[in-house]
């Protein structure tokens, strides 16, 4: 998943930013944070956010010297009006750290840790959160080193990941431990280090080389696999071999206090990481979907008229006028296509294609317009207003947007994996294919792919439960005083879990369309995105049809979809 001599002529530090995310705390997008917890790019912070975190660090500790502020002069939660003493103030920070890093469960993978970071470290970047400019840098670093501290799955209701950030708070003081980056996927960062002085908003931080000063430290060496790392456990001389550039070194420890603790942990970061993981790749996967739709169409003779643009035209939804037209360009057909000969019309799997797969593409379209929000928002309570020299107390945290955007994402995807079963059915349908019931061979009885039915339909079955809506979990915590709670956090690992499944179900019918085109000797042109698509299938997928084990067939199906979602892409017009 990463991409990736030191020199410091124009035209070589051109070629560094290629891969950088400039994190400038407002427009930063889920394909960059996508990229971050790859080690596909790495963090440069933006001149101008770093001037706004350093205006609202000045200003929070004014204020909290001043007046009455919540986890900074105060406790939380139940706790909110028990005053802090003046000479207990710092100590304040490191315990409101230690009771709170108590999430529990499985320790998450890097990826997931990597893209809380990347997440916390933009919305850091927006200017509302009033702590140390030096936390900015300490969790770019990490990013870019490959370093990513132990974080535990539970601890979230969906109003503050603050027990896995109170984690990230104890690794960056020095107090809990690290972990380098996973064997096979470090961030391949063959590069010196790059600090860019940058005020333009960027995507794919595709910033010109006037835009950024070389800072070239030592050379990169590429980490060596997975391994606790002891706290402080660091080298930073210049030109040593085991320079901290992609070796999994974690930062500096950073001397946290009562200024800083509640403002680094106050955040959904960890939720909204994994919620763009999530989308990434179930956006990529509704795609290939629509590709391994448009081979079963082939394979069963299909109507073309669904996809038909007055059809649309007539009942104009964007997500399924969209779909429509994609699935025209896929297999070549017209606008106003001509009735076919035989059926009158399709069985809903095929009917309903633009009905089904459009609504889950708005939904995803509504997911990332939230994400989005969330990862350029200053959403911590207190929100430090440097303007204003105020610390504005609210509920900015309570992700009921988020919870309800990965819900309605959910239901949709279902649906989409829902109609692939019914093609898969019909792909066994003699009076669709013309061919032996469940694409069996020529022995007497054979039973072909009928078992891909059972099994799409037990992956069909998690991928129900999953869509279940956490929006409607409820809890009552601290003495009452947070009496609601939005979920959000459940609602992310649901959508994360929903990945696996959906890929299965969809690979079961890649299968068995695949089965049965070559079974009728059917090729389509191999200009088309879908006569691409049967080429690479062809290429994966092994010629024997006789009774066997099918799977490893659907295992390598199921990783062919990402490459299908690069030609639905590259199909667009």
């Amino acid at each position: 998943m990463s991409s990736r001599n030191a020199d410091t002529s124009s035209a070589a530090v051109a070629g560094l930013t290629a891969g950088l995310v400039v994190l400038d705390g407002c427009s930063t997008g889920v394909t960059d944070i996508v990229r971050l917890a790859d080690g596909a790019a790495r963090p440069v912070p933006g001149t101008e956010a770093m001037k706004r975190v350093e205006q609202s660090w000045d200003a929070a500790r004014q204020i909290a010297a001043t007046g009455r502020v919540y986890g900074r002069s105060t406790g939380v939660g139940a706790n909110r009006n028990e005053d802090v003493p003046t000479e207990a103030a710092a100590e304040h920070g490191l315990r409101l750290l230690r009771s709170h890093a108590g999430a529990i469960g499985e320790e998450l993978p890097a990826r997931q840790v990597r893209a809380m970071l990347a997440v916390r470290a933009n919305q850091l970047l927006a200017g509302g959160a009033g702590l140390r400019p030096t936390v900015v840098t300490a969790l770019c670093e990490a990013l870019e080193t490959g370093a990513y501290p132990v974080v535990n799955e539970f601890g979230s209701v969906g109003t503050g990941d603050i027990a896995a950030l109170a984690q990230v708070g104890l690794a960056l003081v020095g107090e809990h431990p690290w972990r380098g980056p996973e064997q096979g996927v470090p961030p391949q960062v063959q590069a010196p280090a790059v600090q860019a002085q940058v005020q333009a908003p960027s995507v794919q931080a595709q910033v010109q080389a006037p835009a950024v000063q070389a800072q070239v430290q030592a050379p990169a060496v590429q980490a060596q696999g997975p391994s606790p790392l002891g706290l402080g456990e660091r080298v930073t001389s210049f030109g040593e071999e085991v320079s901290s550039v992609g070796r999994g070194l974690p930062p500096e420890p950073q001397p946290l206090d009562n200024n800083d603790a509640l403002a680094l942990i106050s955040s959904n970061a960890l939720t909204l990481g994994q919620s763009a993981l999530a989308l990434d790749e179930l956006r990529g996967l509704i795609e290939a979907t629509q590709v391994v739709a448009a081979l079963s169409l082939l394979a069963v003779d299909g109507s073309h008229e669904a996809y038909a643009a007055p059809v649309h035209a007539a009942r104009p939804h964007k997500g399924s006028a969209e779909v429509a037209r994609r699935m025209r360009e896929l297999i070549g057909a017209a606008d106003r296509p001509t009735p076919p000969l035989g059926r009158i019309q399709d069985p809903y799997g095929f009917r309903c294609v633009p009905q089904i797969h459009g609504p889950a593409q708005d939904a995803a379209d509504a997911l990332e317009g939230v994400l989005v929000v969330e990862i350029n928002a200053a959403a911590e309570n207190p929100l430090i207003s440097p303007e204003d020299m105020a610390a504005y107390h609210h509920g900015g945290f309570y992700q009921a947007q988020l919870a309800l955007a990965l819900d309605h994402f959910r239901l949709a995807v279902t649906q989409v994996a829902r109609l692939s079963t019914s093609r898969l059915s019909t792909l066994n349908e003699p009076a669709y294919t013309r061919l032996r019931p469940f694409l069996a061979d020529h022995e007497p009885a054979s039973s072909g792919v009928m078992i891909l039915e059972y099994a799409a339909a037990a992956a069909l079955g998690d991928l129900r439960a999953f869509s279940a809506p956490a929006s409607l979990g409820h809890a009552v915590l601290s003495r009452g005083v947070e009496e609601q709670a939005s979920f959000a956090s459940l609602a992310a690992r649901q959508t994360l879990r929903a990945c696996g499944a959906y890929r299965l179900v969809v690979g079961c019918e890649l299968v068995s369309a695949v089965r049965a085109l070559r079974q009728r000797d059917l090729r389509p042109d191999p200009e088309l995105p879908v006569g691409r698509a049967m080429e690479l299938a062809e290429s994966v997928l092994g010629l024997d049809q006789t009774d066997r084990p099918l799977t490893d067939d659907v295992t390598a199906a199921a990783a062919l979809l990402d490459r299908f979602t690069d030609i639905w892409r590259g199909s667009e017009s």
